[in-house]
């Protein structure tokens, strides 16, 4: 009988490893960081460790001259000191770094007598500063990348600057002791947010659009602005597809056809030019949301209030449904050109929208949507009636696309 080799390459074995540590929230960052530092092991090797700071790293407390805040799921926060921008963890373990006398630590890992926690301690400071080295120059590569949108917190203000792109400028223009690759950089993103100048608290990979993403918010803004230009009498009526497409390129150089301008405008779920002469459509109904966040379990705790409010799911993809579920009442091949699969309400818009995601909410066409983790979702705050205020919009968005959202299986 053959016995199958469970053996694991040294090299690829590390790399496992730093990828699940590149992926651990923040608070359970901060907790590794705080149990490391008071073990056992680490009081054994602090003749050959010191601990320090990153090279040009500020912690917000050293600024207000106040203790040290409890860990929260915020990196840190943007302020402005002058024409520059500078960044201030919330954390001191966040920007933590330990330099090593590597010749004793050699000697002294060398002995037999050793204690293999002595090994795995050491480990652990490795991959700390690992993770605080590639947290800290990305966030200084985005000072500088996305300083527009960073102290205005305007999303036009944002340029297109995708992961890899940050990625390659990393490995090109930075010292860093470990290769930022694109996967590494993703990983690491995909559970922190930022506090931006004005307080408001973002998801860092909201600093990496891709060019559809920001063609997205000028279209948005220019259909927002057009009732603006018609009460000044500079058009008529609601604006074309194609004279959208005029505007953004004498304004803001922007080339986009016509069609790429309606995709995009379905992607906004907002109706054509027809529908929004109408005294009611989904544009109008929805004035006042929230800008789109991601639904995830970070998003939630950090953008969405625990308050009664009306709310709006969307998603990039379609799909196929189930023999069971072709026969809900009204339900067929959900097509989807807007992206929005779900319209609803709560009494507590962050534990609704979380049932949602943990698929707890008994709807499973929803959770199909929303389990890879690309879904988003915008709200707005009822004090009372937001049972009615659903009601109504569920009716405006059928009035304006013809159907009910494909993963709402009755009206409300």
């Amino acid at each position: 009988m053959q016995h199958r080799n469970n053996n694991i390459d040294a090299a690829l074995l590390g790399k496992i490893m730093l990828a699940r540590f590149l992926e651990l929230p923040l608070r359970a960052f901060d907790r590794l960081v705080t149990q490391t530092e008071s073990s056992t092991g680490f009081n054994a090797l602090r003749p050959w460790v010191t601990v320090g700071r990153l090279e040009d790293a500020w912690v917000a407390h050293d600024a207000d001259g106040i203790p040290q805040a409890k860990a929260s799921p915020i990196l840190g926060e943007i302020h402005e000191a002058g024409r520059n921008l500078i960044f201030l963890y919330h954390r001191d373990g966040y920007a933590r770094e330990y330099r090593f006398d590597e010749e004793g630590m050699n000697r002294l890992m060398a002995r037999e007598e050793t204690p293999k926690d002595f090994a795995w301690t050491l480990r652990r400071l490795r991959l700390i500063n690992t993770r605080n080295r590639l947290t800290h120059a990305l966030i200084q590569a985005v000072l500088v990348s996305q300083a527009a949108y960073l102290r205005s917190g305007q999303a036009l203000s944002l340029i297109a600057l995708t992961q890899a792109e940050i990625s390659s400028r990393l490995r090109s223009e930075s010292n860093l002791s470990v290769v930022a690759d694109p996967g590494r950089i993703s990983r690491l993103v995909r559970g922190l947010s930022i506090a931006l100048a004005n307080g408001k608290a973002v998801p860092v990979n909201t600093l990496f659009p891709k060019s559809r993403q920001v063609h997205c918010h000028f279209v948005d803004h220019l259909i927002k602005t057009e009732k603006k230009f018609v009460a000044e009498g500079l058009i008529r009526g609601p604006l074309t597809d194609e004279a959208i497409a005029v505007i953004l390129k004498r304004e803001h150089g922007i080339r986009l056809s016509r069609r790429t301008v309606a995709n995009i405008r379905h992607d906004l779920a907002i109706p054509d030019y027809k529908r929004r002469s109408q005294r009611t459509d989904y544009l109008a109904a929805t004035e006042g949301f929230s800008a789109l966040v991601p639904l995830t379990a970070q998003a939630l705790r950090t953008a969405v209030p625990a308050h009664s409010g009306v709310y709006e799911i969307r998603t990039p993809f379609t799909f196929r449904l189930s023999d069971e579920e072709k026969n809900w009442p009204g339900k067929s091949v959900p097509v989807v050109p807007h992206g929005v699969v779900y319209i609803g309400s709560a009494g507590d818009l962050r534990k609704r929208l979380g049932d949602h995601l943990r698929g707890s909410s008994d709807n499973t066409l929803l959770y199909r949507h929303v389990a890879d983790g690309a879904a988003r979702v915008r709200f707005r705050l009822v004090n009372e009636g937001w049972r009615w205020v659903e009601r109504e919009l569920y009716r405006v968005f059928c009035e304006t696309f013809g159907e009910p959202p494909p993963c709402n299986r009755m009206s409300p």
